[in-house]
Formats: C-alpha cells, structure tokens, sequence
C-alpha cells in the first residue's frame, strides 16, 4: 500500500496525503453485517460529557467482525473492503456453507485465498491457531486474553506481537508496545502483522478532515481563564506556574502514570514498555 500526496493548490493541499486504497477491492460492506451505530458525542448515559471533544461526524454503520472465529471451516476470501471503525482494512470471507463473516485482514492476504481456524491450519497470514500450535518466533495479532472470549490484543494497523518463549501452559508475547506479557496457551491468536502500514504516515491535512472524523477542537488551558484550567489566567502569555504540565483536574501529565499499582494482572507483565 502506498499514500497518495497532492500538488500544493491550496494551504491545505500542501500538507495533506491520503491512502492510495489499492488493496481495496470491495466498496460496498455486506449489508447482512452491518448494524446502525449510534452517536453519543461523549456523553454518558446521563447525558454528561465524559470524553471531551467529541461530536459530528460523517454518518457510518459498524462492520460485525469476527474476533472469536469460532467456525473450524475453512473460508474463502471474497474481498477486502475499508472500514470507516477502525485503522485496519477487513476482508469479507464465506465458507463453503454460505456463511459468512469478516475478520482483520493481514498483510498479504489477498482475495481468493483461503483461511483456516483450529490447531491444525499452517502457518500462514490469516489463519488462527491456538497459541501452543504456533511455533516461536512467528508474528502474530489478534490476540486472544481468555480462551473464548475473542481477540482483544493487536488490532490496528501495522501492528504484530511477537511469540518469544513459552513456559508451563504459558507463552511470552512481546506487544507492539515493547511490553512483554503472559497469555495463557489456549488463547488463539492470528498468523502475521495486521494490514494497512501505511495509516501512521498519512496527513491529515486540513481541520476539516478533523471533524468529518468525529473530533471537535482543541483549546489550550494556557488560554483558558483560571476558573477552567489550571494553566489560565495572567496577562497575556504566561508561563504555567507549576513543575509540570497537568490537565484540567491537577493531574500531572507527560509521563505520569495512571495506572493502579495493584490491578489484578500486574503479576502477568514481564516486561513494562519501556524496558522498566
């Protein structure tokens, strides 16, 4: 895949690039797979804004994919199609029987081949096997956290984990993130690296293009007034007047770390990302 970048006839051309979409070859989404998909611009269900700077938005319906791939047979590829939910590409499969479904396509999946799920599938993009029928070394993605539950982990595109060792009913999987983690050796997971590499390198371009996403603007708290964030206030442009940078509650930013020293599965972290 490759981006398409424009010729500077407008301030906003200058900049922009888009995917040149060649592994697309279906336009249109299967309809029996799609369901309305419901705009809540970030608020609860108190209708409270808990996400700040959400709202608008081009209209879409959500693609039911397929994460847990509970069907042994094996299933054609009929295409592979853009999917506004999400960075990766998906590709539409249909098995002998009729069903059919999508997943996350992988590099080097292309329409006419044939996937398998279970133990016994090769080692090939697209395929899904149990954890402790992959052999180590190999690239992988949607991952699985449960045995059952569905792949939760490597979903974006360009990503892949890596199966470095496994230990007793347990495997060592190094995430994109450098994190290196236990997964139990029942979970399945996905042959090769997700698709679309390309998404990191596009620009965006204009703030329209923002919006058309679904995403509001940004203002600055340095901007702000003192009532509303920690950084407003002073005359004309000041300084924060604190060590660090903090959002609009007090809490630092810039590497600080949220999360709970005593979740539940800290005991399956090997390595942080990061390498601490």
């Amino acid at each position: 895949m490759a981006t398409i970048k424009y010729k500077p006839t407008t301030p906003a051309r200058r900049n922009m690039s888009v995917p040149s979409f060649d592994e697309i070859t279906k336009k249109t989404p299967e309809r029996s797979l799609t369901v309305h998909l419901k705009k809540h611009a970030g608020r609860n269900s108190y209708g409270k804004i808990t996400v700040r700077h959400r709202g608008g938005g081009n209209k879409r319906k959500y693609r039911l994919v397929s994460f847990r791939r509970a069907d042994a047979d094996p299933a054609k590829v009929i295409g592979i199609e853009y999917d506004p939910n999400r960075t990766a590409y998906i590709a539409l499969i249909e098995t002998d029987d009729g069903i059919k479904s999508y997943i996350i396509a992988p590099e080097g999946l292309n329409v006419g081949d044939t996937v398998y799920c279970g133990p016994d599938a090769d080692i090939k993009p697209g395929n899904t096997l149990p954890l402790t029928n992959i052999p180590l070394g190999t690239f992988i993605h949607n991952i699985e956290l449960y045995p059952g539950r569905g792949a939760q982990l490597v979903r974006s595109a360009g990503t892949g984990a890596q199966l470095v060792a496994k230990e007793g009913d347990m495997a060592h999987i190094r995430l994109p993130s450098g994190e290196v983690r236990y997964i139990r050796l029942a979970c399945t997971a996905t042959i090769g690296r997700v698709g679309n590499s390309d998404h990191e390198t596009v620009k965006i371009g204009k703030a329209g293009k923002t919006r058309h996403l679904g995403r509001r603007p940004k203002v600055r708290g340095s901007v702000m007034n003192p009532v509303d964030h920690p950084h407003g206030g002073g005359e004309g442009k000041s300084p924060i007047g604190r060590p660090s940078p903090v959002t609009p509650w007090g809490k630092p930013t810039q590497g600080y770390k949220t999360r709970n020293k005593k979740a539940r599965t800290d005991n399956m972290i090997i390595r942080r990302r990061g390498g601490k």
